[in-house]
């Protein structure tokens, strides 16, 4: 935004640095933290530094100080700014707060929806999210997967990277064969017909406890899987119409929750290939090959020479021969790089009690000389309990399913938004409870960080008053309400003259850091302070809302709150985007 006066400066600066036979300057621009005036500051230890080491003695730090005091005196106040001063070696500069409240309000209504995203990069990165396991029910622990590598994704985007967003699906194991097993001997025939994932959980979780309860069944388990390991093709058959079902319903849940993907993999993609890894890694005397008495390992501590047991032993394949996990990972990541040559990072959204086996992957990868091993990133979630820590569990039924939990929060929100407004018409009542019940899931998975548990209850979730989704939405809803009763009175631009007080002010500084919090977030692949800015601009907004009358305002006030608002309304509704929630039209 200020791009052209900060050239600008620049060149001063170096040509007070020729005039006084100075080393060529190297600049650096940062913030000056907001406290009620906007600025930017730069060092001059550095150059001070390159005195003395060019054999100029001088104390550095009192060099600084000068050099600082005299480019001030030199640059005067440039045009944009209405303060300059030296500080311990330190150039500040404090923009004209009117001026940078005029072109921040500018950038956002030129910018509109893109305001806040970055040019593109042309860098790659593919984000793995979500890979609930098939013939399962979806609760509200996959949420944690789905909507933070969901976010993930699109901070990624808006920051100037080409995303590709990957999903990896469990769709065999154990788990699938205890589930054909139990549909072949109680269920043959049967077909979901609604809610297709509870449905398929119900038959897992019936599995299980018959297996529970008479134990001697297991030997019918095996002899299922015997079946699918010889390629049976009645189970291969049943097996892909089951798992079509589980990926049907995924779809309905992804599609409810505005979540997409661009490539599916699924484990029994890769268990030829990791086999074929680990014959690899074997024949390179990577490997240790145990069979029968053992399994395949990689001793990772010893083969990088070190003493201690940071990366341990990882098996690779079991002693009877089948795949574990890492056999398939080690393939799933070989896969990625084939298809996406150009991928800058791939990036695996993963519960954090993976972050030993993602990090024995990553370095059994490495030893094997794959050039983008180092490129592979584990980003850690905790878990998502219910009141009382009680963890989620598809075995044992302790879960809250999703579309109970949609239904539940769609009916919640819809009681609260027709006692708000009890004049919309019934179906704009609930279209706006699904998009308040659907942001209020959205935001409790991501309004904390990845590595806290999130403990989810309706109460925090659908609070219209503390730090949650409604109460963002409806401070959208009132700068919308704000605009409306203005009408055609709405002006083109910030009016000249006049100034803003400090309610205005920090808002003004609120909006203006969207660009730098999805910035960060992106970096530290964290969605928390985007949330969290989020959370602070709808509180800087409602402040305003209370304390600045925009309506009743006499001119140029009330054209200058207006534009306020304007933008204020468009900010929100794009940080409301960015973490995939809908900006209702009214609540």
């Amino acid at each position: 935004m200020f791009e052209q006066e900060q050239q600008e400066i620049d060149s001063r600066i170096r040509e007070f640095c020729a005039e006084q036979n100075l080393p060529e300057p190297t600049l650096q621009w940062s913030w000056i933290p907001f406290s009620g005036h906007w600025g930017i500051t730069t060092s001059f230890f550095q150059l001070a530094a390159q005195e003395a080491r060019l054999g100029k003695k001088v104390n550095v730090p009192q060099r600084a100080a000068e050099l600082a005091e005299l480019a001030a005196a030199y640059l005067g106040i440039p045009t944009g700014f209405e303060r300059v001063e030296a500080v311990k070696g330190y150039l500040n500069l404090y923009f004209d707060s009117t001026d940078y409240a005029r072109r921040v309000i500018g950038a956002v209504l030129q910018e509109g929806g893109n305001f806040g995203c970055h040019p593109r990069l042309n860098k790659r990165v593919m984000v793995e999210f979500s890979h609930p396991n098939t013939h399962k029910a979806f609760h509200v622990g996959h949420l944690r997967s789905a909507i933070l590598g969901d976010v993930v994704a699109r901070l990624l985007q808006a920051a100037g990277y080409d995303v590709v967003r990957a999903n990896y699906p469990g769709d065999i194991g154990l788990h699938v064969i205890k589930w054909l097993w139990n549909y072949l001997t109680r269920h043959a025939g049967e077909r979901p017909t609604r809610d297709i994932t509870q449905w398929m959980g119900s038959i897992y979780i019936e599995a299980s406890r018959r297996l529970e309860e008479n134990p001697e069944l297991e030997s019918e388990i095996r002899a299922v899987y015997t079946r699918w390991d010889q390629r049976d093709p009645e189970i291969i058959r049943l097996w892909q119409e089951t798992r079509q079902w589980s990926l049907d319903g995924f779809k309905e849940m992804y599609d409810m929750l505005g979540i997409s993907f661009d490539v599916y993999y699924f484990n029994s993609m890769m268990e030829d290939a990791g086999k074929e890894v680990v014959r690899e890694l074997i024949s390179r005397n990577l490997a240790q090959d145990e069979r029968p008495d053992g399994p395949v390992i990689v001793k990772l501590d010893e083969l990088l020479g070190s003493k201690s047991e940071k990366y341990r032993v990882l098996v690779v394949l079991r002693s009877d021969g089948t795949a574990l996990y890492a056999t398939e990972d080690l393939a799933l990541a070989e896969r990625k790089f084939r298809d996406y040559p150009d991928l800058e990072r791939s990036l695996y959204v993963v519960d954090v009690r993976q972050s030993l086996h993602f990090q024995q992957v990553f370095k059994t990868l490495e030893i094997a000389g794959r050039p983008w091993a180092n490129r592979c990133q584990h980003i850690p979630y905790e878990l998502v309990t219910l009141p009382g820590s009680v963890a989620m569990a598809s075995r044992e039924g302790t879960v809250v399913l999703l579309e109970d939990l949609i239904r539940e929060a769609t009916s919640r929100a819809l009681a609260i938004v027709q006692t708000k407004n009890p004049d919309l018409p019934l179906e704009v009542q609930e279209d706006v409870a699904k998009a308040v019940a659907l942001g209020a899931i959205r935001y409790s998975m991501v309004a904390r960080e990845n590595t806290k548990v999130v403990t989810f209850d309706w109460e925090t979730a659908l609070n219209f008053e503390g730090q949650a989704a409604p109460y963002i939405q409806y401070a959208y809803v009132r700068a919308n309400s704000i605009l409306r009763k203005a009408g055609s009175a709405v002006p083109d631009k910030m009016p000249s003259g006049g100034s803003l007080s400090e309610t205005e002010i920090v808002l003004v500084d609120l909006i203006s850091r969207f660009p730098r919090e999805i910035e960060r977030s992106a970096a530290e692949l964290s969605p928390l302070g985007v949330a969290n800015w989020l959370f602070d601009l709808a509180q800087a907004f409602n402040d305003f809302y209370n304390k600045c009358p925009v309506l009743t305002a006499d001119e140029p006030a009330r054209s200058t709150r207006l534009q306020l608002v304007m933008a204020t309304r468009q900010t929100l509704a794009n940080g409301l985007a960015l973490l995939g929630i809908t900006a209702p039209q009214a609540m």
